[in-house]
């Protein structure tokens, strides 16, 4: 079967199976390689996207249940000013070391900022929970995450 989905604002006709899971959609048939497979099972965020702005585990959604929804990857995310000041913080306060699981970290970082949750340390270590980074980059993140949160204060 064809699907018709939208991702990063550009519309595809996706020719796969209707339960073939959205990462490997992105991954292997629109050539987006920046969201990682980490453990199929959606608990490691590796894979982490937006649809309609929420942070979704991408290995977990079957690509029948996207269509009609707004999907964002870590390729587009830059492309809206709240994804650009996440990336910009994770520059400026050397977030990433291997950087695999950065992609997912940035979108559940954005979802979180965007929730008008105030990201305090319960609040950002809740959203970001299930996102696993083996750098250990816990404490960058949530610098980063605070900074952004002051920068939209002012």
């Amino acid at each position: 079967m064809s699907y018709k989905i939208r991702v990063n604002g550009a519309r595809h006709i996706v020719a796969a199976e209707g339960d073939t899971p959205l990462l490997w959609v992105l991954r292997d048939i629109l050539g987006l390689s920046g969201t990682k497979y980490g453990c199929g099972i959606g608990q490691c965020g590796a894979c982490t996207v937006h649809l309609n702005g929420s942070a979704t585990r991408s290995c977990a959604v079957p690509l029948e249940s996207v269509v009609g929804m707004e999907v964002t990857t870590i390729e587009g995310i830059g492309a809206t000013a709240l994804g650009k000041r996440v990336q910009e913080a994770w520059l400026a306060h050397d977030v990433a070391q291997c950087g695999y699981c950065q992609g997912g970290q940035i979108l559940a970082a954005t979802a979180l900022l965007k929730s008008g949750i105030e990201p305090n340390d319960a609040a950002i270590d809740a959203a970001m929970s299930g996102n696993i980074c083996r750098c250990g980059t816990y404490l960058r993140i949530r610098t980063a995450i605070k900074a952004v949160a002051d920068q939209l204060r002012r």
